[in-house]
């Protein structure tokens, strides 16, 4: 049976906890202090730890330090009172499992004990940071091997991460390397471009809506929130949430609940929250596009994803595995590429990072007449290590290099869209939309 320690000092909690957790079958044990908990901890075995923030002889953050420190396969949860929004945040940044606010909410307090349970519990199961870890982010530079290092850490706690990174890097990689090797893993990891939604819709989107709720709402819809209960949120570019919808997100992750379009009551949700943008958050935060009080809730742990310019060493593997995927996708025979080209791509900047990459050898990859790519097939538009002087469109530089790529497929196919879609690996509806939008639609065939 699986044990839990409860640390608090009114008797009262105690034994609403200790009923509650008797209910789902697990073993308990109390203390109503610091020093009786480490004298418990000492001599018992749990699998949870339940501790107030406010103890006769200390503070519970101790607890949740020392525990991260010599217990660290043991998930701790911190009970705050209601409305310390700075409490909770500081108890995640502490190294906090999650928090569950006084009334405690039963419900609430269920969903976060059995999510925490789920959590590896054996010391020899923590992987070291020398061993393999199972997370789908290709490298072996230092840098690489810090952000797994770091995400493996971060899937085990419930505290809502800001991934920082330039566009490209592999934000959303990252986001679901910690979806999947947390105890959420078995539920939904749902991802939002935040600057894709129409404003008007957002609030949809985001916490569904019911029938006749609006015109155009012909039946009821299940928002993203819900979606993602029992899983993970990943908002991508945050930062370009109007703030009317920042307001609404706040609350949502304060309450853990959200209220559809047209309902008049709220729905009880269980997602951690992933966020990412490409923006400095402390700037737009001072430019007043960003609430404060969001910024401080989503950005309780930053992960840092490295560009691709610091982590060039990992160029070779990334363009080795990138080939290889586009071989199995296209049911070819796998591409090799010459040691000149992979020198070439050494000395460029990459302002796209792993996206542009990923770019530029699947043209290389269309174009190539051989089985090795060279460098006088990659599709570079410098050689230098520097990014360009003054203002820089990261997306109108990419689209340059994809309206080059559908140029030379279309004029090495003789104008067939049907032969130059399949040379690039897109369906010919895909492919006529990218040559409309890219202007090179001159409807020759």
């Amino acid at each position: 049976m699986q044990k839990v320690l409860i640390v608090d000092d009114e008797p009262d909690i105690r034994e609403l906890l200790e009923i509650t957790l008797g209910r789902m079958q697990l073993d308990t044990q109390s203390a109503a202090d610091l020093e009786s908990a480490r004298l418990l901890l000492k001599t018992g075995d749990y699998h949870l730890c339940l501790t107030d923030m406010r103890l006769p002889d200390g503070n519970g953050l101790e607890l949740v330090k020392e525990i991260q420190s010599n217990y660290p396969h043991i998930p701790v949860a911190v009970i705050t009172a209601h409305g310390s929004t700075e409490t909770a945040i500081t108890a995640l940044k502490s190294g906090a499992f999650d928090f569950v606010s006084k009334p405690v909410d039963l419900m609430k307090l269920r969903s976060l004990v059995s999510t925490a349970l789920k959590l590896s519990h054996e010391p020899n199961q923590i992987k070291s940071t020398d061993e393999p870890i199972p997370i789908k982010i290709d490298g072996n530079s230092k840098q690489v091997r810090t952000l797994k290092d770091q995400i493996s850490k971060l899937a085990r706690s419930q505290a809502p991460v800001f991934i920082s990174g330039e566009s490209g890097s592999g934000k959303e990689l990252a986001a679901r390397a910690i979806h999947t090797l947390g105890p959420r893993k078995d539920k939904e990891f749902v991802a939002i471009n935040c600057g894709a939604i129409p404003s008007e819709l957002m609030e949809s989107e985001f916490f569904g809506h019911l029938k006749g709720s609006f015109t155009g709402a012909e039946k009821d819809k299940e928002g993203l929130f819900k979606a993602a209960d029992g899983g993970s949120l990943f908002l991508d570019e945050i930062a370009d949430l109007p703030l009317h919808m920042q307001v609404k997100l706040l609350r949502a992750i304060q309450e853990k609940a959200i209220r559809p379009v047209g309902s008049q009551s709220e729905i009880a949700v269980d997602v951690r929250i992933i966020s990412a943008t490409h923006k400095n958050l402390a700037e737009a935060v001072e430019a007043g596009t960003l609430r404060q009080d969001l910024f401080y809730r989503i950005n309780v742990i930053e992960l840092k994803v490295p560009s691709l310019r610091e982590r060039k060493m990992d160029i070779p593997i990334l363009a080795q595995n990138i080939l290889g995927r586009l071989a199995a996708d296209h049911q070819q025979e796998r591409v090799s590429i010459s040691t000149t080209a992979l020198a070439k791509l050494g000395q460029y900047n990459f302002p796209g990072n792993i996206r542009e990459l990923e770019n530029i050898l699947q043209r290389a990859y269309a174009l190539s007449e051989g089985n090795e790519i060279d460098e006088v097939d990659l599709p570079l538009t410098s050689s230098t290590t520097e990014l360009p002087d003054g203002d820089f469109s990261l997306e109108q530089h990419l689209e340059e290099i994809e309206r080059k790529a559908l140029q030379n497929a279309l004029e090495r196919s003789r104008w067939n869209k049907t032969a130059a879609a399949k040379k690039l690996g897109m369906t010919f509806r895909s492919f006529r939309y990218r040559i409309k939008k890219l202007g090179l639609d001159n409807d020759k065939e």
